[in-house]
């Protein structure tokens, strides 16, 4: 699974000083970007001082999308009747702990904004809860994947998951149904959250200092996510 691609270049605003950007016209503080960048400790080891700023303005951009996708979905919460806690510019105690698998998984833009933002983890569980798994792909899933359903016993016999286990070494159906439903769920939530974000951020414009990290529109732009 793979997070949302880098948008295409945005115009910037100079109209709002203080913005770090523009969502539907209203402004994203840069004070809110600098209390995420109070909690999240910088990803590069650069001692070069060209290196540093390049990797602190990227880090900014990288900080701005998190903060405007929490904004984005505190709005998409608020459309649809859900209750995300309110804003604040405080950024909280602690350093925000982003795990390396959610950044495998998901990219490093979207798993600090789970990880960051009440309102995106609300919008998400709607976006889990709105899919309907059919019952064919959770026994597809299942009869193509034996090698996860070992039995405990299975597993202690050191049973070869990939060399076609009885049917006694595999967890039957009934009983690796609602984890499997649950999985699919789960992936299928993450894709349409993924499909709102690229469609929600289109018309977000950006101060300078503050776009994607892989907007090309400046020099310092990457593709890392």
């Amino acid at each position: 699974m793979t997070g949302p691609a880098a948008p295409h270049a945005h115009p910037h605003t100079h109209a709002h000083p203080g913005a770090a950007a523009l969502v539907h016209g209203e402004p994203v503080t840069r004070a809110r970007v600098d209390a995420f960048l109070r909690i999240v400790p910088p990803r590069d080891r650069e001692t070069r001082p060209d290196a540093v700023a390049r990797a602190e303005r990227q880090r900014r951009r990288w900080a701005t999308q998190v903060v405007v996708a929490d904004e984005l979905a505190r709005r998409a919460c608020i459309a649809r009747g859900l209750r995300p806690p309110p804003v604040s510019e405080v950024a909280p105690s602690g350093v925000l702990a982003v795990a390396e698998a959610d950044v495998a998984d998901l990219g490093s833009i979207v798993a600090a904004v789970l990880a960051h933002s009440p309102a995106a983890r609300v919008l998400l569980d709607g976006f889990e809860d709105e899919q309907e798994i059919p019952e064919e792909a959770v026994r597809d899933y299942y009869d193509r994947n034996r090698d996860r359903f070992l039995t405990q016993e299975a597993l202690r016999r050191g049973v070869d998951p990939f060399d076609e286990p009885t049917q006694a070494d595999v967890l039957p159906y009934e009983r690796a149904r609602e984890g499997i439903e649950r999985e699919l769920r789960r992936a299928a939530g993450h894709r349409s959250f993924f499909a709102w974000l690229d469609q929600a951020r289109t018309n977000v414009v950006y101060t300078p200092g503050h776009e994607h990290p892989g907007d090309p529109s400046h020099p310092d732009h990457e593709h890392r996510h």
